[in-house]
């Protein structure tokens, strides 16, 4: 059985609303991007704490951090990018999530992606050495006008990265837009199989063009995929924000 998680935001920004339905619908992990219409790494110490009580009388856990981490343009100013990285493991620990969901930086319209790689895998290293200071794990998403929104840059990020502190969170839903087939032409052998051995989190969504999400799905129960890993990090008392 596959552990199954919920971005919940989008449900309402009342985070005590947003953990009862995930617990009505059966799910035990959610995955925290913000609570009360703020980022999780905007919230206070207070906040915090309140909600990791509200998650626990629902008796949920938070398997990921939903975090901005890479969502800047590459060439905007890294240094402060890099201290929020390492609150963000702060914030993972507390919660005792394993996982911190990332992107690999906003390529400025009508630019050469490629022409960007050696500073991005420059910042990657960087924060994957954060990631593995503080013995949690980054899930690269292939997020649509980022480095990494096609297959061949995710595969070429995890493989020169090359840490257990970075691993892949795959998005069908996202290949369309960047040139991949759609289902019906099967995006499995193009994109799926190179990234397999790396894919630690799926993504599903309602999408108008699923690219693919129904065969990923079977791919991996074919392959005995078995799913994320549970929590694992030590609780922190409350998380020091970097400043």
């Amino acid at each position: 059985m596959w552990v199954l998680s919920g971005l919940a935001d989008e449900i309402s920004p009342d985070f005590d609303a947003q953990c009862r339905l995930l617990s009505k619908l059966g799910l035990r992990y959610l995955e925290f991007r913000s609570a009360w219409e703020v980022s999780a790494l905007d919230l206070v110490a207070e906040e915090l704490c309140m909600a990791k009580t509200i998650l626990a009388s629902h008796g949920l856990g938070v398997s990921s951090i939903g975090s901005p981490i890479g969502r800047i343009f590459i060439d905007e100013d890294f240094g402060p990018h890099l201290e929020q990285m390492r609150y963000a493991a702060d914030v993972a620990r507390f919660f005792d999530a394993s996982y911190i969901r990332i992107s690999s930086f906003v390529i400025p319209e009508g630019a050469d992606a490629d022409s960007y790689r050696d500073e991005v895998l420059r910042r990657m290293h960087d924060l994957t050495q954060v990631a593995a200071e503080s013995r949690v794990i980054l899930l690269h998403e292939n997020e649509t006008d980022t480095y990494g929104d096609t297959p061949r840059r995710c595969l070429d990020l995890v493989e020169s990265v090359g840490s257990p502190h970075l691993r892949l969170a795959w998005d069908a839903g996202n290949l369309a837009p960047v040139g991949v087939p759609p289902i019906t032409e099967s995006p499995v052998t193009e994109s799926y199989a190179p990234l397999r051995p790396h894919l630690e989190y799926i993504q599903v969504k309602d999408a108008l063009l699923m690219a693919g999400q129904a065969e990923t799905l079977r791919s991996l129960r074919r392959s005995r995929w078995r799913g994320v890993r549970p929590p694992a990090c030590s609780t922190l008392a409350s998380p020091a924000r970097a400043r």
